[in-house]
């Protein structure tokens, strides 16, 4: 089939953008001619929370035709005009925000007013940071379309709660595979300069209010009482005020085991710093799906996660990872001490991870894709 996948793509950046270029892969490895279809301006710089929207030039990069304003209404119209021009049959269409709900609406409505299919895969139904009016966006947007691709349950349970009955598919979320295999312990933390010998977690990932860094910090004081050398690596782009977690870390005692590197981590530089750590810590207030936890999976690293939304999902406790309750630091720092002190712990779920990892595949999405098309 010819398709338009509709969403981030570079010259953007992120894991939006990451799964788009791996999907449009997948695809065209199937037979099928995908193309995508991306933002000439993705947020106005007023909204954006982070330093760029850009990502640097990657040889490996698949560009997106730009020609979406989300500010202009009259970009919408020409866009859904020139992927009908395309003679694509469906359009699947990324959706994650409801501040793209009018854009992605209108052209979904369009679109199938001239016989195109139109899917959609939710990463959320709903924001984690609530405001108003985000119940009626999603609405209209997700009304415009014939069926849904769910990337955990979570995300089908939002859907139902907004009242809307659609064919639809849930598969788990593949693991990205763009950023290679692990590299040797010793040899990831030689090349970021780290101890070669201490127990380290790592937070990676934008750093914005429901991810829980607050509580993680609370939990790695608590922990360090038991484990007098753990060292948190601190890896991500904030997109809120630092300074409260850098008071926090003095106001804690912390002092050096928590290091921050509070920028947007190359691709090339991923694998190091999930090589290097022991275990990726995920202390989610809230949460749908987690890329982040995924990339764990590629690199064979065990998971802590919060059991909140699709976490448990893929967090197979005691097994991949181990899972906590939600907002309580004394329950993390309790599962951080519990896996140091099993040394086998790490190594018994590290080869879990490796046996599982084979049914987080691309392949699978794509099929699900295909199922929801099949005539």
């Amino acid at each position: 089939m010819k398709l338009a996948l509709v969403g981030p793509a570079y010259p953007y950046r992120g894991g939006l953008v990451h799964f788009q270029e791996a999907l449009y892969r997948a695809l065209q490895a199937r037979g099928h001619e995908p193309v995508l279809v991306t933002f000439r301006r993705q947020y106005p710089d007023w909204l954006f929370p982070g330093r760029t929207q850009y990502d640097r030039p990657r040889a490996d990069a698949i560009a997106g035709l730009r020609w979406i304003d989300t500010l202009l209404p009259w970009t919408w119209l020409q866009a859904a005009y020139r992927i009908r021009s395309l003679g694509v049959e469906a359009v699947i269409f990324r959706y994650w925000m409801p501040f793209f709900a009018p854009a992605f609406g209108v052209m979904a409505r369009l679109l199938r007013r001239a016989g195109i299919r139109v899917l959609a895969i939710v990463d959320n139904a709903l924001p984690h940071e609530r405001h108003l009016g985000d119940h009626a966006l999603s609405r209209f947007f997700l009304r415009s379309c014939e069926a849904f691709l769910f990337l955990s349950r979570a995300v089908a349970e939002e859907v139902r709660g907004l009242g809307l009955q659609r064919p639809f598919r849930i598969i788990e979320h593949p693991r990205y595979t763009l950023f290679g295999d692990p590299v040797p312990t010793g040899e990831a933390r030689r090349a970021l300069g780290l101890p070669p010998d201490v127990p380290i977690l790592l937070f990676f990932g934008y750093v914005r209010p429901y991810k829980g860094l607050g509580l993680l910090l609370e939990a790695v004081a608590a922990a360090s009482r038991a484990l007098p050398d753990l060292l948190l690596l601190v890896a991500g782009e904030f997109y809120e005020d630092e300074r409260p977690y850098r008071e926090a870390v003095d106001r804690l005692g912390l002092g050096d085991r928590v290091r921050f590197y509070p920028e947007y981590i190359p691709n090339e530089q991923v694998r190091l710093f999930f090589s290097a750590a022991d275990l990726v810590v995920l202390p989610y207030l809230e949460a749908t799906q987690s890329g982040v936890g995924l990339i764990a999976m590629q690199l064979e690293r065990p998971v802590l996660a919060t059991a909140v939304g699709g976490l448990p999902e893929f967090v197979r406790d005691g097994e991949t990872g181990l899972l906590v309750p939600p907002r309580d630091p004394k329950a993390m720092a309790e599962a951080i001490v519990r896996f140091f002190r099993s040394p086998q712990e790490g190594e018994r779920m590290r080869a879990a991870i490796g046996l599982l990892r084979a049914r987080y595949s691309w392949d699978r999405l794509v099929e699900a894709i295909e199922d929801l098309l099949r005539p």
